[in-house]
């Protein structure tokens, strides 16, 4: 069984909102953002994309250009974000790499409880906003691991 975790790229989508939360009034370059919270900057340009088209982020093309968080992007509910982007159907995979069912699979009770286990981890996280995750000692420089 596989590492039950965020994907990598909900994990870099809410990074990005985090760090551009603990700078609400500044615009952020996309090469900024990579290099202060450790994520190649494809990764990040692809997240801000999907954050600008759910309306969390403004984006300014150009010279002086950037990202910058909206209002709506501080709102956000942590848990829908991650639910949204979480693109798995199941926690574990009941299927070999040769396409092989798992013989358990007709009455296995496994697949359901830990689909109920992950929506109890969205609701968790539905009681925090990306705002939330950046008031207080998190508006200073957040030390990101760095993802390879």
């Amino acid at each position: 069984m596989e590492d039950v975790k965020l994907s990598a790229f909900a994990d870099v989508c809410l990074r990005t909102l985090m760090f551009l939360g603990s700078r609400r009034d500044q615009q952020v370059t996309t090469k900024d953002i990579a290099e202060q919270i450790g994520v190649p900057y494809n990764h990040v340009a692809k997240a801000i994309v999907e954050l600008r088209n759910r309306g969390a982020l403004d984006v300014a093309r150009g010279r002086y250009g950037g990202s910058q968080i909206t209002g709506a992007g501080l709102q956000l509910r942590v848990g829908t974000l991650m639910r949204d982007l979480d693109v798995r159907e199941d926690v574990v995979d009941c299927v070999s790499d040769a396409g092989v069912p798992c013989p358990l699979l007709a009455a296995c009770a496994l697949r359901s409880a830990l689909r109920r286990a992950r929506e109890a981890f969205y609701a968790e996280l539905d009681l925090l906003s990306v705002e939330d995750l950046t008031t207080g000692s998190v508006r200073t420089l957040l030390p990101f691991p760095t993802i390879p």
